[in-house]
């Protein structure tokens, strides 16, 4: 009897051991278990704590970037603008100096027209006298006098009978009935001839019209 007892007795001693040892093993597994489990949620967080930070410091650098991008090409849009106002400016100032040196001397051609149209007259009456050494030295001083005006921009206007008459380019001082059909409307003489310095009439040529 005593010794089924001890036996039995024996038996429970060596359970309750072996569920000690046994539960001291699962505790120190879990509290292991847990400990890892929490190192590797830390270390997760600190992972995405670090890629959140990267994250900003990429965006921050794309908007800086972005923001330079703006800024060089509201510099290139301010410097063609500059760059196209001062090639019009060249090409005015290029355009106004050349209108000056052709109208440099227009105060004194101006006044040297009346000059020419007595020569011209003057001209006309020695071509009738017989003295051809007159009227070739004449002539020389006439053409030489001419050229030298029109090397200065000067040149006549080319008017003549028949042509239409032209608010814009000719004035009329009169008008009278036209010898023929075809001169109505029409320029039927020229009374002073008209002139340009450059591209504009300093002298619009005097004409009498057909009506």
């Amino acid at each position: 009897m005593n010794t089924e007892k001890d036996k039995e007795h024996q038996e429970e001693n060596i359970s309750e051991e072996f569920t000690n040892q046994f539960d001291d093993q699962d505790e120190q597994l879990g509290e292991k278990n847990e400990h890892s489990v929490k190192d590797r949620l830390e270390d997760i967080l600190d992972e995405a704590i670090d890629e959140v930070e990267g994250g900003e410091e990429v965006r921050n650098e794309l908007d800086e970037t972005e923001t330079l991008k703006e800024n060089l090409e509201k510099e290139k849009d301010k410097f063609l603008r500059l760059f196209a106002e001062f090639e019009n400016y060249k090409r005015r100032t290029s355009r106004e100096r050349l209108e000056l040196f052709k109208t440099a001397n227009e105060d004194v051609i101006t006044a040297m027209l009346p000059v020419l149209d007595d020569f011209d007259r003057a001209l006309n009456e020695i071509q009738r006298a017989k003295d051809k050494n007159l009227l070739k030295g004449v002539e020389l001083i006439h053409s030489k006098l001419r050229e030298t005006l029109r090397a200065k921009g000067l040149e006549a206007m080319n008017v003549k009978e028949g042509d239409t008459f032209d608010a814009e380019i000719h004035e009329a001082i009169t008008q009278i009935q036209a010898p023929s059909d075809k001169l109505k409307g029409k320029i039927v003489d020229v009374v002073q001839r008209g002139y340009k310095l450059g591209d504009r009439i300093i002298r619009y040529p005097k004409v009498v019209t057909g009506k």
